[in-house]
């Protein structure tokens, strides 16, 4: 009988129950939290529920020594979330919005992309902020880009700058891209007028197919010249959209944009979730992460809307630009141009502002890289 009873408590020892704390029933919570909104919210439900899942997955209490956590070498877990850890599975994301995105709307109307620079202040206010509060500068530096409203590319840099952050960095980067209708629709009414919100665009010319070849190789080789340490990020982009532009690899441009990317994404957020452990995830550095998250996405969403009424001062009346696309400068695509379109259509049922958001929107994916690389060219 005490042989059952010595048995009974090994294996007691062994349950989650036994190792539970109230940390891993807060970050259960939070994973449950991700998993509705995705779903009842359908909040970027691509991104929240592969990370709510695994949000929890990290958070099973387990007994040291099984080597199946996700920062036990060795591990089912912690292979896969090598591709995060080493920045290997941004620039397949990377290679796979290339192969999915249209950059008409800005080869037609180039002086758009100045708003995609202008919205990339957000990380640089971020930067400074965090410098402010005591974070080291590559800490500084891997929390900034939260603002670009990009997630691979967050990752990317904080693997690179500070890997003891990205798992604060990587959440607050997707809990906040999935926030992009909440968090932008808001400032976007405060910081223009109702005539401002019903400026009506002309339709962006044609663009030639030639024009949308010639485009990836150019843009890459001058942004490349500019930012060889975006390289990984710039270079896999450009790529996926020559593969898309050049009619003649349509295989290739279907798998990245379709099943590569989907793997790709679901690998991404289900370890980025797994990896917010409770013991190294819940601190007051956290806290702060997400807070400066918020921040950089204010600023961006506020520098983007104002640099369009500034570039209205020096516009002829009937080629002033609508500045509710203004906040459409983040890298998140296409929510923010969504945003533009929604704002824009509550404004005016008939003016929609999509696609001469796009224009913006495509913008920020490329200067997210660009910062991304400045950042790790400085700071690296």
């Amino acid at each position: 009988m005490e042989h059952v009873f010595d048995s009974l408590q090994q294996f007691w020892q062994f349950t989650g129950f036994a190792n539970c704390t109230w940390q891993h029933l807060v970050m259960i919570a939070v994973g449950l939290i991700f998993i509705t909104l995705g779903i009842v919210k359908k909040w970027e439900p691509l991104l929240l529920v592969p990370i709510g899942f695994g949000i929890i997955i990290g958070n099973i209490p387990l007994f040291t020594g099984l080597k199946i956590g996700i920062y036990e070498d060795g591990s089912v877990l912690n292979i896969l979330y090598h591709g995060v850890r080493n920045g290997w599975y941004p620039p397949l994301i990377f290679l796979g919005i290339g192969a999915m995105t249209d950059f008409s709307a800005l080869i037609s109307r180039p002086r758009l992309i100045l708003i995609g620079a202008a919205a990339q202040m957000g990380i640089f206010g971020a930067y400074l902020l965090a410098l402010q509060l005591g974070f080291l500068p590559n800490e500084a530096g891997a929390i900034g880009i939260i603002g670009g409203a990009d997630g691979p590319t967050a990752i990317f840099l904080s693997s690179k700058l500070a890997p003891e952050l990205m798992g604060a960095i990587a959440v607050s980067a997707y809990s906040y891209m999935a926030l992009v209708p909440v968090i932008q629709k808001p400032i976007m009414l405060l910081l223009t007028t109702k005539k401002e919100r019903l400026i009506r665009m002309s339709k962006p010319r044609e663009v030639s197919q030639k024009e949308k070849i010639i485009f990836p190789i150019v843009g890459f080789i001058c942004t490349a010249f500019i930012v060889p340490s975006g390289l990984p990020l710039l270079g896999m982009l450009f790529f996926g959209n020559l593969l898309k532009e050049s009619g003649v690899t349509k295989r290739l441009a279907a798998t990245a944009g379709g099943p590569l990317i989907d793997v790709v994404t679901t690998l991404i957020g289900l370890t980025v979730g797994a990896s917010t452990q409770a013991d190294v995830f819940i601190s007051s550095n956290s806290l702060l992460i997400f807070g400066l998250g918020l921040a950089s996405f204010v600023i961006a969403t506020t520098f983007g809307v104002l640099f369009v009424k500034f570039m209205n001062l020096f516009c002829k009346e009937g080629n002033k630009i609508n500045p509710l696309i203004g906040n459409a400068g983040v890298s998140a695509v296409p929510d923010a141009a969504r945003v533009s379109e929604t704002v824009g259509l509550e404004a005016d049922p008939t003016n929609h502002l999509l696609t001469h958001a796009m224009a913006p929107n495509v913008a920020g994916v490329i200067g997210s890289a660009v910062a991304a690389g400045i950042l790790l060219g400085f700071l690296g």
